[in-house]
């Protein structure tokens, strides 16, 4: 018989879906899920400064979901969970929008 996920692993859980659960952070995942980018290139996509764009990072680096990696003077960052890649899917399966028409309609 299945008890279900531990309690512990459910708490793990829970942390790594709260250090996510932000548009910023959100985003920054949605673009790391097709391949590793600066911090200049994820601040731009978020339309935010590249310093906030790096405590974003650090945050998510530290918590182990993200990776870093050095070339020259350049800081490339790069998914290190793959279970985000599916999380990002569920979201983006939810909540993308398409456009039909003259308008915008969520799907």
């Amino acid at each position: 018989m299945d008890d279900g996920i531990d309690p512990h692993q459910l708490e793990r859980a829970a942390h790594c879906l709260r250090t996510i659960a932000h548009p910023h952070r959100l985003r920054m995942i949605e673009m790391l899920a097709v391949g590793e980018k600066t911090v200049g290139a994820l601040a731009r996509g978020c339309d935010i400064k590249s310093h906030v764009a790096s405590q974003h990072l650090r945050l998510m680096k530290d918590r182990g979901l993200i990776h870093s990696r050095r070339d020259g003077r350049r800081v490339y960052y790069a998914i290190a969970e793959p279970g985000l890649l599916p999380i990002i899917q569920c979201i983006a399966n939810r909540y993308r929008t398409t456009v039909e028409g003259d308008g915008e309609v969520e799907t």
